[in-house]
This record gives C-alpha cells, structure tokens and sequence, in this order.
C-alpha cells in the first residue's frame, strides 16, 4: 500500500517514537523511508547548529536499520515565520518527495497551552494533501 513514507522528525522523545513507527511501517511494506528534519534558521545560524542538524539525521538514519531504503533530508525554514514556517517547510519537502504517507510526533498539547504554542502536526493536517499517521507519547 505505502511506497514511500515520510518521518518528520526533532530532537523529541515524541518524535524519537514516530521515527519508530515510521521504520516499522516501512519495513512491513517494504517501502522507502525519508527522514526529515527541518531546520529554523536566520541570518546567525552557525555551522555548529547545521552539524547538530544533520548528526540528528544520521543517528536517525542509523535507528532505521530495519527500513529497505533510508534517505536524510535537512530542510530550512525560516525562524521568523515560527512553527507556521516550520508545517510549511515540512509540507513542501513531502510534496516534493511524492511520499504516500508522513508521520509525525506531537505532543499532545491542550487548551491555552496549544493556542499559545501550536501545534506543527496540526498545521501538516490541514497542509498535507496525503495520509498522515500522527504518534503521541502514552
């Protein structure tokens, strides 16, 4: 059924958890597997912050061994757009990507604390024009 899954992924224990559901639904498809990791950046971004991006893929990468095919993409989205750039980010990459499925964590937020700090899940419903498998910490 799944060709090509997509995992949105952060530095989260939530989304640690989709990163799993993500390479067990791969793995029972047989399908590919895309990690991305979308990055807010502005004009100070340092090299520094770039690495600890892409160290957070390939340790990703690596947790994802029982997937067929693994691939990393580092995204960029502009930190002045908040987590509104961040869904928009994220959206765009699994357009191009031409995924079947994405999963993504959230963390289950409720009431003001939600309307104060949104919610990049959320946001991807509305945004994502494919099946979306959300995972939430029990």
């Amino acid at each position: 059924m799944y060709k090509k899954v997509v995992v949105a992924i952060d530095d989260s224990e939530v989304s640690q958890s989709a990163l799993q559901e993500a390479v067990q639904i791969a793995a029972s498809y047989s399908a590919r597997l895309v990690i991305i990791h979308a990055l807010q950046t502005t004009r100070d971004t340092s090299d520094i912050t770039r690495f600890a991006a892409i160290q957070l893929l390939e340790q990703a990468k690596a947790a994802a061994g029982e997937a067929k095919t693994v691939e990393t993409r580092l995204v960029e989205a502009d930190a002045d757009h908040g987590l509104n750039g961040v869904a928009e980010t994220i959206a765009d990459a699994v357009s191009q990507s031409e995924a079947d499925l994405l999963v993504v964590g959230s963390q289950g937020r409720r009431g003001l604390e939600r309307l104060v700090i949104g919610s990049v899940a959320e946001k991807l419903i509305s945004t994502v024009g494919i099946s979306i498998f959300i995972v939430r910490l029990h």
